[in-house]
């Protein structure tokens, strides 16, 4: 079976299995997306360079994809884009398969991921908790293994509160190196594309063929030496959810740890631009970009209008213009100081959010509960700088997550930065995890990624064990062994850990000697386990014995 058809129908299976309707605004038709997936290998097969193919991808409901509608949330304000927006299209062309449109806070306003007419996006890892927005479906879509990146929006934090509460990567680079051509307008000015994926190469990945291409102006340079990380002292963070204190000192020590020199920082400015983006004039763009319509169908009855939604923009509707004209001198002001207190700090650690609501949280308190999600991440545009929101651990069984923020076009030197506290190992795998099998999409859900595919030492025997769904067992036996096809897998190392606790007997984890000497973890099998068990050690690899029949 080809590898990205192989891919897209491990990946349908997992849709239907994990049961999340309301991620998706439009999901292509299986047969549709199956048709391009074989010409897709085809192209591979006859020597085209695909960098990005049989990677599958999801784009938020605010931007364009030809053959689907665009509604940003809204059904009423429905639009059949004649074309891909460009970041689409960019990553279509690098041989990318996209899935379909996800599900968002309406007209990407809100960051709960709750303010929608098809429904509340739950947490990727805790359904009673929100999946926060707005590019919720995106967001928890790539938590879930459904897709490896999706694309989001950020205005306030939507590309990096939603990617914290799943525990993924999100990436939100400098205002205008990704083209927003095509993307329904929040606030113009603002507005960024992002990426969600499980980890930073497949972000980066994703994101190298988004951007415009255009030579960036000159970055701040930087003398040699290691990482500098400003960090605000810990009361100026205000009320975080219990335990969040903790994760983020723990993140600044592991910084510390890696050789980061880590120094003060004066939160305020950062704080009171924040509260400004929606407390002040700012927010008139929004009724610049959807308010005329808001209108229209309000007075129509405002059917599928989500309410919070509707305040929002129409009450931007009366805000007078001195008011943004002071507020952009007040907010020139701030940004001076703030890039003041940067100064020659590589990056400021922040937590991404203070912490994470439930579902019945944010519905008794939709507005209060939004703005205090917006604490850290809603100067960030306004200040035009960069951000990189990378999972942090976890406290109490829910995902935590921190955030790394530059001056502009520092982009690649966060994400440098945010790899220290993503630490990754290596697995290999000979069975029912590799490419296109049925636990693959486990892995994926790890945020584990293909390194390359190679055989084992001519050690291990492969047998046939009478489990569901069907899998092999390797077996060291040092003389009499074989070759046994073997694909070798990167994951975090926290994710690794993950997979162990739930790995099921038989199967065991342990070093697995590959064809050029080297060891690195892997998938075994108890040698109690292969009485009556198949020795199938001929066929040189799984794949080759499941094809046989």
């Amino acid at each position: 079976m080809s590898t990205t058809l192989s891919r897209v129908r491990a990946a349908y299976a997992r849709i239907e299995a994990v049961d999340r309707p309301e991620i998706w605004i439009d999901l292509r038709p299986r047969a549709e997306v199956e048709t391009e997936a074989r010409a897709l290998d085809d192209r591979v097969a006859r020597g085209e360079r695909l960098p990005l193919a049989g990677r599958l991808f999801a784009a938020k409901g605010n931007i364009d994809v030809a053959g689907l509608p665009t509604t940003a949330g809204c059904p009423a304000y429905a639009y059949h884009p004649a074309a891909d927006a460009p970041v689409v299209a960019g990553l279509r062309a690098a041989g990318a398969l996209l899935l379909g449109t996800t599900n968002l806070d309406q007209f990407a306003t809100g960051l709960v991921g709750t303010r929608s007419p098809h429904g509340a996006v739950r947490g990727a890892v805790d359904p009673l908790r929100i999946s926060g927005g707005s590019s919720s479906g995106s967001a928890v879509a790539v938590a879930l293994g459904l897709v490896d990146f999706a694309l989001g929006t950020d205005t306030a934090g939507s590309g990096r509160v939603p990617a914290a509460f799943n525990g993924i990567v999100g990436l939100k680079p400098t205002r205008g190196l990704v083209p927003t051509e095509g993307v329904v307008p929040a606030c113009a000015s603002l507005d960024c594309v992002t990426v969600f994926a499980r980890t930073l190469p497949e972000a980066e990945g994703a994101l190298a063929h988004m951007t415009t291409g255009t030579v960036p102006p000159s970055v701040p340079v930087r003398t040699p030496g290691p990482w500098r990380i400003a960090v605000p002292p810990l009361a100026q963070l205000g009320e975080l959810d219990e335990g969040w204190a903790d994760a983020y000192e723990a993140a600044v020590r592991h910084l510390a740890a890696s050789g980061a020199e880590i120094r003060p920082l004066d939160l305020t400015p950062f704080t009171e631009a924040a509260a400004m983006l929606y407390e002040g004039a700012f927010v008139a763009e929004r009724y610049t970009a959807v308010g005329t319509f808001v209108d229209k169908l309000t007075e129509e009855g405002g059917a599928g209008l989500d309410p919070t939604v509707a305040g929002i923009i129409t009450r931007a509707r009366d805000i007078p213009a001195h008011r943004l004209f002071a507020d952009q001198d007040r907010l020139a002001a701030l940004r001076t100081r703030a890039l003041a207190e940067l100064a020659d700090a590589d990056a400021l650690l922040l937590p991404t959010a203070p912490g994470h609501p439930t579902l019945a949280e944010v519905a008794a308190d939709p507005l209060g509960a939004n703005a205090r999600l917006g604490r850290f991440t809603n100067s960030t545009n306004l200040f035009d700088l960069a951000a990189v929101a990378v999972p942090a651990g976890e406290v109490n069984g829910l995902p935590f997550g921190v955030m790394l923020i530059g001056p502009a076009h520092t982009d690649e030197r966060l994400a440098r930065i945010a790899g220290q506290l993503q630490p990754e190992t290596r697995l290999a795998v000979v069975g029912a995890h590799l490419t296109g099998q049925p636990l693959n999409p486990q892995l994926l859900s790890l945020g584990a990624r293909l390194d390359r595919t190679t055989t084992t030492a001519p050690v291990y025997r492969l047998h046939a064990l009478g489990t569901t769904p069907p899998k092999p067992g390797l077996v060291h036996v040092g003389e009499g062994g074989a070759e046994i096809e073997t694909e070798i897998w990167r994951l975090p190392a926290e994710g690794l850990g993950r997979l162990l606790a739930s790995l099921p007997r038989p199967m065991t984890l342990g070093r697995v000697k590959l064809a050029d000497g080297t060891t690195t973890p892997g998938f075994l099998c108890e040698p109690s386990a292969l009485k009556d068990a198949e020795d199938i050690t001929r066929y040189g690899g799984w794949r080759n014995y499941v094809s046989k029949g």
